[in-house]
């Protein structure tokens, strides 16, 4: 056999790591019966390898390429373009050169080839690397292929490739480069088939990308091209694009752009049977690979011929079902302001603690809402509620159903059985009725969390071991038992349903809009604007104290508590902070995912908020702030009763809106307190099974205490009792972790893994403004600062916060902020429940308007319309 080349039928998966991703799988595509590839060889990466290992020079500038990071362009330019220059002028050694001559011989030395690279790392199912290595077409004769396959090997090292590897965190000596040598093919057309729809995502339908030539030009983006979409033997869209220019092959080799004849530009490159016959070809590569495909075709004498195919890596997963059936997820990340994805441990313990029936999918859960939509009554409800919670989702939701063929919708007569199975919401219209405004009720709820939180404490230190893991379990029922009390419920409720009634009746009594906004200031017992409050509280501690500033100016690591006693003050601010992580130290960014560092262990977090809360106010602005709040509810509470008692009826009026914002003062605090209670129980849980981890790491079971996040919980305690592991487990899902972190999870999916996209369909926009949901009320202009991770937040006062979502833990941020703009959330998550108290006018839902502002622009907010405008 040979050591350097080999021809494609010689060549299946299993040869990955010596011929790359694209050389692999035209090995494979050559073993599917009716499929035609151009004929060709690969040459192995040890041919690559061999010329690195043998130019010492190579060696030294990788030692000093892999000390950059990706955005150090100029270095990289200046060091990939020296790299290219050395592998171009090296010699292919005599042996390699031999076979490559012997290979092209067997093919026919007069032949035109296509050169392509083929890394280790490309074409793979988590990173595609398209277009990264360097591809020369038409290479005629045996001293140019040759020349074309060191040019290839130098294209490892463009800067796009180096900068690439760099961000997606590939070591560069270990990506190797193999080079495909293939027959040219002189086609009439050629384009891009992907077997799922690369916008939408579904499944079910082929996209085909057409145009005339080679598809080099399609490839590089030079023409527009037709396209068209396939589903099940359907052409379901077609559109004809204008092609001015094609790209064609040269007699003596390369290539060259052509101007098409005028009346050629307007037809259509392939026919209807083409079409289909092309569908048909790429579902039976799909099957061949197991997964979506995007491949490159062309098509000459009638015959189609595929020179590539590789997964399509955007794609986000698809939640699995028991069935073949049609269905539709909803996203759990952007009800709960956290979209990120989470580990295994921090999965199953959400999955433990929720009661809907979820599925999960790239590191995130969904809810199967496909029963609700399909009964009028539980749709109405679901909608309602989605409505409130994401309009965005809602509005997907509608798609769907007016669509009207992807759902089975229920008979009316069959809807009161079919209503008893399961997925139940229960809507918050009426509970303003079925509870009084006392706010003992509150007070009671908080105590009865607080002896539970505590009697859990004392009992979970006498448990470990396998008896620590039923301790758990039992635990989680109360913790269920405390988050879907009824009692709880209704205190909720009932305020997010006064607020409406109050928002409804205010605008059509007194023509005033999102009158709630203003009287849910400054809320008693709410835990988590109070969380905020309590850090200026914090600054004030550590105000008069200049060292201690500069101190924590400098703070790197987690350990900084214990150091602050040498300095004056250094025992109060220690006291203070400490006082403070007591009472939210089970708090972080993600708190949903148990595995989620927590401010206790991680209180360098907290730095930066506190120093930005010296740098912004005086002293005690937090009691200042929520009394300010406080008395401009009560303001706005007594403007409105006088106007009101002036209308007819106006004492009826005046008294059933004192009794809706009774229950808005006294029961909307409460709304933040369950998720507090429940972060609280995990922190708990998490301490304890850190020490079961610490015992796996001396057992030698584990590297580190965190490994056990990749564990379920039913594995972990398998691994606890039995003090074995396979450790690939571990190293497997750390990889499958990496490459969910990359993609980005839908509001709305459907089993045919489409995503839909929702929409605002709002009137009278303002020109060029981004529409969003209104939560907050209020106009404000300032400096955007475009924060994606709370750590990084440079803020002084005034400043309008633009993030991905919020989350508690960004309440802080809040007291230096007069605005918010959030791309995920609604009326009544946690960034719009504290704005409102806080009296910052917010909008949120604004679909990436991350990327549409930039940090340091200055914005206009309108939390009373639902807009954003740059100024």
């Amino acid at each position: 056999m040979s050591s350097y080349v080999l021809g494609f039928k010689d060549i299946d998966k299993t040869k990955l790591m010596a011929v790359g991703g694209k050389g692999a799988n035209l090995g494979e595509l050559s073993r599917i019966e009716g499929i035609h590839i151009p004929d060709g060889f690969c040459v192995f990466t040890e041919a690559f390898k061999r010329i690195i290992e043998e130019t010492p020079s190579i060696d030294e500038l990788l030692d000093e390429l892999s000390l950059l990071k990706a955005g150090d362009r100029d270095k990289i330019s200046k060091l990939s373009g020296e790299i290219q220059k050395i592998i171009e002028d090296t010699a292919i050694p005599e042996d390699i050169s031999e076979e490559i001559t012997r290979f092209l011989a067997r093919l026919g030395e007069e032949n035109a080839y296509a050169v392509r690279s083929s890394a280790t790392a490309e074409d793979l199912p988590t990173a595609s690397f398209a277009g990264q290595q360097d591809t020369y077409l038409n290479i005629v004769g045996k001293e140019a292929v040759l020349k074309h396959i060191s040019k290839c090997w130098a294209s490892l090292f463009t800067e796009r490739a180096v900068a690439y590897r760099l961000r997606n965190g590939f070591d560069q000596r270990k990506v190797y480069l193999s080079v495909v040598v293939q027959k040219m093919i002189f086609p009439q057309a050629a384009g891009i088939l992907f077997t799922a729809d690369p916008v939408a995502s579904n499944r079910k339908v082929l996209s085909i990308d057409a145009g005339f030539g080679l598809g080099e030009a399609l490839v590089s983006g030079l023409v527009n091209a037709d396209n068209y979409k396939v589903r099940e033997g359907r052409i379901i869209y077609k559109k004809i694009s204008i092609k001015k220019l094609a790209v064609y092959a040269l007699k003596d080799g390369g290539t060259k752009e052509k101007k098409i004849e005028p009346e050629k530009q307007k037809k259509q490159v392939l026919s209807e049977k083409q079409i289909l016959q092309l569908e048909h070809l790429g579902r039976k590569i799909e099957e061949h690979f197991g997964c979506p495909q995007d491949m490159e075709w062309c098509l000459a004498d009638d015959t189609f011929y595929i020179v590539q195919s590789r997964p399509i890596t955007t794609l986000y997963p698809i939640p699995e079902a028991d069935d073949q059936k049609n269905h539709v997820y909803v996203s759990v990340g952007h009800q709960q302001m956290m979209t990120d994805p989470m580990k295994p441990l921090g999965l199953s313990f959400f999955l433990m603690t929720t009661r809907a029936p979820m599925h999960k999918a790239g590191g995130r859960l969904f809810v199967d809402v496909t029963q609700m939509l399909a009964s009028s009554d539980s749709r109405k409800i679901l909608l309602d509620t989605m409505g409130q919670h994401d309009p965005l989702m809602k509005d997907a939701l509608m798609t769907v159903i007016e669509r009207g063929d992807f759902i089975k919708f229920v008979p009316d007569d069959k809807k009161e059985q079919s209503s008893d199975k399961g997925n139940k919401i229960v809507s918050s219209a009426g509970f303003r009725v079925q509870i009084k405004s006392d706010p003992l009720v509150v007070s009671n709820l908080i105590k009865s969390s607080e002896t539970s939180i505590e009697e859990l404490k004392q009992n979970m230190r006498r448990s470990s071991g396998s008896d620590l893991f039923d301790f758990i379990l039992e635990d989680i029922q109360e913790l269920r038992r405390v988050l879907f009390d009824t009692q709880s419920s209704r205190v909720f409720m009932a305020a997010m349903d006064a607020s409406l009634w109050i928002n409804e009746k205010m605008e059509k009594w007194l023509g005033e809009k999102n009158t709630a906004d203003i009287l849910s200031q400054s809320v008693p017992n709410n835990i988590t604007s109070e969380m905020g409050l309590a850090l200026l509280d914090v600054a004030d501690v550590i105000r008069p104290y200049p060292q201690i500033i500069d101190y924590l100016q400098h703070v790197k690591d987690d350990n900084f508590l214990d150091d602050l006693v040498k300095f004056n003050g250094g025992q109060e601010t220690r006291e203070a902070v400490c006082a403070y992580l007591n009472k939210y130290g089970m708090r972080c960014a993600g708190e949903i995912d148990i595995t989620k560092p927590r401010w206790s262990e991680k209180p360098s977090a907290l730095v930066p908020m506190i120093l930005s809360n010296i740098k912004n106010f005086q002293p005690e602005a937090g009691r200042r702030k929520f009394e300010e709040g406080r008395q401009e509810a009560l303001k706005k509470e007594q403007e409105l009763l006088d106007k009101l008692r002036q209308l007819a009826d106006g004492e009826q009026k005046a008294r059933e809106t004192k009794g809706m914002i009774d229950l808005i003062r006294n029961f909307s605090g409460f709304r933040e307190y369950p998720k507090y209670g429940m972060v609280n129980r995990y922190f708990i849980y998490k301490q304890a099974l850190l020490k079961e981890a610490v015992k796996l790491v001396q057992a030698d079971v584990i590297n580190e205490k965190e490994d056990i996040y990749y564990l379920t919980f039913e594995e972990l305690r398998e691994v606890v009792c039995t003090n074995k592991l396979d450790y690939q487990i571990i190293e497997r899902r750390k990889e499958e972790y990496k490459s969910y972190e990359k993609l980005t999870p839908p509001r709305v999916i459907t089993s045919d893994g489409e995503i839909i996209a929702g929409e605002y369909k709002q009137e009278n926009l303002p020109e060029g403004a981004i529409a969003g949901l209104p939560v907050s009320s209020g106009v404000v202009e300032g400096r955007a600062r475009v924060i994606l991770n709370m750590e990084d937040a440079d803020l002084e006062e005034g400043d309008i916060l633009v993030t991905y979502f919020t989350d508690p833990s960004w309440t802080p941020l809040f007291v230096s902020i007069k605005g918010l703009v959030t791309e995920v959330g609604g009326l009544m998550t946690h960034g719009a429940v504290i704005a409102r108290e806080y009296g910052l006018p917010a909008v949120v839902g604004v679909e990436n308007v991350t990327r549409l502002i930039n940090d340091g622009q200055r914005i206009r907010v309108n939390g009373t319309e639902g807009y954003v405008e740059i100024l």
